[in-house]
């Protein structure tokens, strides 16, 4: 529930289309709901513009599915990230609109269409390998109201390929730029605007790569003083806040 959704129902109170009690068992579960294994944040649209994130790894088909259908009952987009196909069908039993993105392994709801973003968020990866994380951060910004580009397999390797499209990047209010190996990519991306970028360590790579770790140290040890960086393979952490930044 959102700041004009509650508005909207004071209004039906106050013309008499909606009974006082009717609109006191709406507001019956802010600001949260206990499901026993869970406590649905109900409020956290008002407090922060976007309804709570349900994270699907270590969740079961039917918990994800009572939460999700307990979200969607309060109108507003829900977003689960880490979800499986398993979990996917046991959502759409209970909420027939929802749709999954294979690429993204999310399940989502979208109704809300409109534009809350200012400017353009565009999202980098440095190879085809990255791409469930960067697809991650995609969903999440779409989600949240945001115009979204995609530009994919840039990596510092060939650099030329990046450099064809540096009108395309320098359009953007905020890029996020995924990468695994040793991480290069979000400095040099960092160098070419003047934007922030969100770098997101992801955990593709040979050995030495430790899972993502040498990308995450690598970025954090960025020359580029536009660079910001949140944990390993979390795209929906800089899709997050890549749409907090365009809303500003």
């Amino acid at each position: 529930m959102n700041a004009e959704s509650i508005r909207k129902l004071f209004e039906q109170v106050r013309t008499g289309k909606l009974a006082p009690d009717e609109a006191v068992e709406r507001l019956r579960h802010l600001p949260f709901e206990d499901l026993g294994f869970a406590k649905v944040d109900h409020h956290r649209t008002l407090r922060a513009g976007m309804p709570e994130v349900i994270f699907g790894e270590g969740k079961t088909p039917a918990q994800v599915a009572s939460i999700f259908k307990r979200l969607a009952k309060h109108g507003t987009n829900v977003l689960a990230t880490r979800t499986t196909q398993e979990q996917f069908r046991a959502v759409k039993k209970q909420v027939r609109e929802a749709k999954f993105e294979k690429a993204a392994r999310a399940t989502l709801l979208r109704r809300d269409h409109r534009r809350h973003g200012k400017g353009l968020i565009t999202v980098v990866s440095a190879g085809t390998s990255d791409i469930p994380v960067a697809e991650e951060a995609v969903i999440t910004a779409e989600l949240m109201g945001n115009q979204v580009e995609r530009l994919y397999d840039v990596g510092v390797a060939g650099i030329h390929r990046l450099l064809a499209h540096r009108a395309a990047i320098s359009r953007s209010r905020v890029v996020v730029v995924c990468a695994g190996m040793e991480g290069a990519l979000p400095s040099v991306v960092g160098g070419l605007v003047g934007v922030p970028v969100i770098a997101v360590p992801t955990s593709i790579g040979y050995g030495a790569a430790f899972q993502g770790i040498a990308a995450l140290l690598g970025m954090m040890n960025s020359c580029a003083s536009n660079v910001s960086v949140v944990n390993i393979d979390n795209g929906f952490g800089a899709g997050y806040v890549a749409s907090l930044i365009n809303r500003l």
